[in-house]
């Protein structure tokens, strides 16, 4: 895992104690309208926030496509969606002054920008905030428009752990266990069979995905295990018999169905394998040249592929984290024979 004390961490200006009683603080506006990864991310965060101050009237900007994450969400009172794509073309102008006079309206106590772009600054500055806090591994503008900002270096932890920091500045306890409330989702129309790997084998990210000659090979080697083919993809790719192809089919609310129900899920580093690291440990995600430490499986016992290596979270080395050996052909029989020992007999699934 990531060494529990950086230099350069500890070499940081440590910030007084924040003024502001808990019990003046009534609303809290979370800025964090995207990505699917980093939402999931938030998510301990906000939750901690809230079973510490549950008086907090906490609303959360989004944008549309991520909301289905925060459905049945018991920590939030309201979701301001971010309707960006709304706001090009004709008409554009006056739904996006009509939006940002709601957002001038909502007048929280505190707003935290997790998202510290220059957008989510001005966002955070139109809607009125009392006090606006941010991460100081922001962009500029964020650092400069907001009330607090708080040590942090995104290179040296994970994101889960960055975004601690800012409720932990608020005197929250976050060393206890982390919770991810994502909702159940919404099962897909397709037949499933009863125990079934979930593979994600694309990713939008650059060389990130897997080769269709890696996928065709581990569709040979798996089978006869029943795979659920999940993600999007511009190519028609053959499937085997063994294979269900909801590939550009399900919804968000519909893959964390599937995920919460799969035996097992194999996913590149992408954010529905961040998804499925906050729901379950019976994961594989594989990482080419993103750093586990810094993005991978947040929980220590699921598994990871990199550098050539196949470990669990807590036995990833400095070493496995930043070796730049990508996942080929060569590779598919490595995690091939480790999927099999999951499908054995007696093994079941353990969802959180």
């Amino acid at each position: 895992m990531i060494p529990a004390q950086s230099p350069k961490l500890l070499n940081l200006p440590r910030l007084p104690a924040w003024p502001v009683p808990p019990a003046g603080i009534n609303s809290i506006l979370v800025v964090k309208p995207s990505s699917l990864g980093d939402i999931v991310h938030t998510l301990p965060s906000i939750h901690l926030l809230k079973k510490a101050w549950p008086h907090a009237k906490i609303t959360w900007i989004v944008n549309p496509e991520f909301a289905p994450l925060l459905a049945e969400n018991a920590d939030l009172h309201d979701v301001f969606i971010f309707p960006r794509r709304s706001f090009g073309g004709p008409g554009g102008l006056y739904k996006l002054r009509d939006w940002l006079w709601k957002l001038s309206h909502l007048k929280p106590d505190l707003t935290l920008d997790f998202q510290g772009l220059m957008r989510s600054a001005i966002f955070s500055r139109i809607s009125g905030a009392r006090e606006i806090h941010c991460l100081a591994d922001a962009e500029v503008t964020p650092r400069l428009l907001s009330h607090r900002v708080v040590p942090a270096i995104r290179s040296e932890e994970h994101a889960v752990t960055r975004y601690l920091k800012l409720v932990a500045d608020l005197g929250i306890d976050t060393s206890v266990p982390l919770d991810f409330p994502l909702p159940a989702g919404d099962k897909p129309q397709a037949g499933l069979p009863p125990r079934y790997l979930l593979l994600h084998p694309f990713s939008r990210g650059e060389n990130k995905s897997l080769t269709d000659a890696c996928l065709a090979r581990l569709f040979e080697l798996l089978a006869p295990i029943p795979i659920v083919l999940v993600g999007k993809a511009d190519a028609d790719i053959p499937i085997p018999s063994n294979c269900i192809n909801l590939l550009n089919k399900t919804s968000l609310s519909e893959l964390i169905w599937l995920i919460r129900h799969a035996h097992f899920t194999v996913s590149v580093d992408s954010g529905p394998m961040h998804i499925a690291a906050a729901i379950t440990d019976r994961l594989l995600g594989i990482h080419n040249w993103t750093n586990p430490f810094l993005v991978g499986p947040y929980k220590s016992i699921a598994w990871v592929w990199k550098n050539a290596s196949l470990v669990q979270m807590r036995d990833v080395t400095p070493e496995i984290a930043t070796g730049a050996t990508v996942f080929g052909i060569e590779h598919v029989s490595q995690i091939a024979e480790f999927l099999k020992t999951q499908f054995a007999p007696g093994e079941s699934p353990t969802t959180t």
